[in-house]
């Protein structure tokens, strides 16, 4: 593989793709540090499968390198092209990849990324090697709040299958339910609604008893796919 050659491909790909005007309302929206070029997200996505149909049996070593090429620039778009490249390979990825992930969680900085890292690359690595759950718990009380979303929704596409590991999310989420961050309480409540379609018997009973701790956007969110019952007994229990 060349790897300078396909990574200038990528961002050649991506600069033709450029919507005139959209980089600045972007970057404003996201409040973002990063340079955009202001590329629309299926448009990276197509960049992303593109690399993914040209070179499929890219290996492990390579996929890393490329991430890490990509990523070394400070263009939010071309930070995107990686994590779906992380996405589309992510049965190349092991355990010990979790150090790689952290790092990149780290300096995301924003939802755009951290959610696709947390929740398409994360979450199916714990899912494959359960083992590497063992650093969600440290995540779930981290001082970056970022990281402490991120152990939130790692759980979410197994809880929103029906399955997953819905004691270990009520773990740490029970033990941040009362934090003001709006990123931690928006988490929260998204990966209780999207568990409740598939067990809303089981998010009821969780959230009951802690409805008067959880902020107003959590319950809003968790009481979507609730009944009415329901919704009105936890509204009535956050009363007190």
């Amino acid at each position: 593989m060349d790897l300078d050659g396909l990574v200038a491909k990528v961002d050649g790909q991506l600069r033709a793709r450029v919507v005139s005007g959209r980089a600045e309302h972007e970057k404003a929206y996201l409040k973002s540090a990063l340079e955009h070029y202001g590329v629309p997200v299926p448009a990276i996505r197509a960049v992303a499968k593109g690399v993914r149909k040209l070179i499929p049996d890219l290996s492990h070593d390579e996929l890393v390198d490329v991430v890490e090429a990509l990523w070394s620039a400070p263009v939010h778009e071309r930070r995107m092209v990686a994590v779906e490249l992380l996405d589309a390979y992510a049965d190349r990825l092991v355990p010990a990849d979790m150090v790689l992930l952290e790092r990149l969680l780290r300096e995301s900085r924003t939802w755009a990324l951290v959610d696709g890292l947390a929740g398409s690359v994360v979450g199916p690595l714990v899912e494959r090697a359960p083992t590497a759950a063992a650093v969600l718990d440290r995540w779930a009380v981290d001082d970056d709040f970022w990281i402490r979303r991120s152990a939130l929704l790692a759980l979410l596409e197994s809880l929103r299958r029906g399955g997953g590991d819905f004691e270990r999310f009520g773990k740490y989420a029970d033990a941040i339910l009362d934090e003001k961050e709006f990123f931690i309480r928006k988490a929260i409540g998204w990966v209780l609604r999207d568990t409740a379609r598939k067990r809303p018997d089981v998010v009821f009973e969780w959230l009951l008893p802690r409805a008067a701790r959880a902020s107003g956007v959590t319950l809003r969110e968790a009481c979507k796919p609730l009944s009415a019952e329901q919704c009105a007994a936890v509204e009535a229990a956050r009363r007190g």
